[in-house]
Order: C-alpha cells, then structure tokens, then sequence
C-alpha cells in the first residue's frame, strides 16, 4: 500500500520540522519506494524561522491528491491560522477524505480551521520562559480535549507533540500507511530506534 503525503509549510516554521517530515519520509523512500510526498504552501517561496529560504514544490491550489496532509509548526502558526487559504485548503481535503495531521504548533492551525472541534488532540508544551504553553492555549480554546501526548490519533485526524517528536508522529504515519516493518526499518536506518522507543515509554500515545 502506498502512502501520498502533502505537507504544508508557510512563512516562519521551523525548519528541524522540514527535517522530521520529509527528511523521515525520504530515508523511508529506500526502504518502501512507494512512499511520496511534496511540500506545498501558499507561495512557493517559503521563509522559515530564523530566514532560511525553502522553495515549495507547488502551491496549495496545485497541490494533488494526497492519503495525509501534514501541517507543520514554527512560530508562523500564529499568522498562518489567519490565513484564509490555508484554513479553505485544510477544510476542503479533510471534506476530501484526506487524514489531516500536524507536527508541533501545526494543531493550532488545525484548530483554526475547525477540524479539532469536539476532537482529542496534541501539540507543542516545552516552552522558554516568558511564553504560554501551545498546549494551554489549545486548552483554552474550548471544544478540543488537549492531551499531554507524544501522538493522539483521532481516526481522519493525527496530532504529533513539538519539535524533534515530528519524527515519531511520521514513523507513525508510516506505520499506519505503509506497515510496521517499514516504520521499523525507516527507524533503524535514521539511527532513531533507542530514541523512538524511550519516546513512547516517556510519554502516552492515544488512539494508537
């Protein structure tokens, strides 16, 4: 079975989350080569935190069809949930039939879309001092039950927690697409299966 993901960047995500999408996803290309994905994004031209430049394969309107749209996270999230193309884009592949998932803050835009009312869901909760917790604020938005969780899967909807756990939702995506050798392959060849494993004793996954 194959596994077509489109992942959705826009200005200021963070660029370890290109890394622990497509970079996963391209290393799990040796090993299940039915496995495609592309980046797409409002504009073709993405700038990243910190000013790293990324050019998008397309934008959203030429995006093709995909089993998973993965939504990335950075400190963009807080314009791109305002960001009408997105949300319509986001809306209309879930309609589509579409899993939706995120990685990091990327659940904030999930929840600005409407796709986590009355839904479980996870996102980003280690913070620098001086800032509010993502997953507080999913909290306080009300109507989504916000769980301290490294993966919640809600069936059409997958949350991943922060940062470098976007490796472990995408291992997941794997495993649930592709099948658990793929997954345990793609896990060894990273170097990532001690770190995947003590991920998954540390904190809970639900739904999986």
């Amino acid at each position: 079975m194959g596994l077509r993901v489109s992942i959705i960047a826009y200005d200021g995500i963070e660029p370890i989350d290109i890394g622990a999408t497509y970079g996963v996803l391209s290393m799990a290309r040796r090993i299940a080569p039915e496995i495609s994905m592309h980046v797409a994004a409002p504009a073709r031209e993405v700038v990243m935190a910190q000013g790293l430049r990324l050019t998008a394969d397309c934008t959203l309107e030429e995006a093709g069809p995909a089993d998973v749209v993965l939504v990335l996270g950075g400190p963009g999230w807080v314009e791109a949930a305002g960001n009408a193309a997105i949300l319509d884009h986001l809306k209309r592949v879930h309609a589509g039939g579409a899993v939706v998932a995120s990685v990091c803050t990327g659940a904030m835009i999930l929840a600005a879309a409407g796709l986590l009312d009355q839904r479980r869901a996870t996102t980003k909760r280690e913070i620098v001092a001086g800032e509010t917790r993502p997953l507080d604020l999913l909290a306080a938005r009300g109507g989504v039950e916000a769980i301290e969780a490294r993966i919640v899967d809600d069936g059409d909807i997958v949350t991943g927690g922060g940062v470098s756990l976007g490796h472990d939702l995408t291992l997941y995506l794997i495993r649930r697409f592709v099948g658990e050798e793929a997954a345990r392959e793609t896990a060894r060849i990273l170097e990532y299966e001690r770190a995947y494993a003590a991920n998954g004793a540390a904190m809970a996954d639900v739904g999986v």
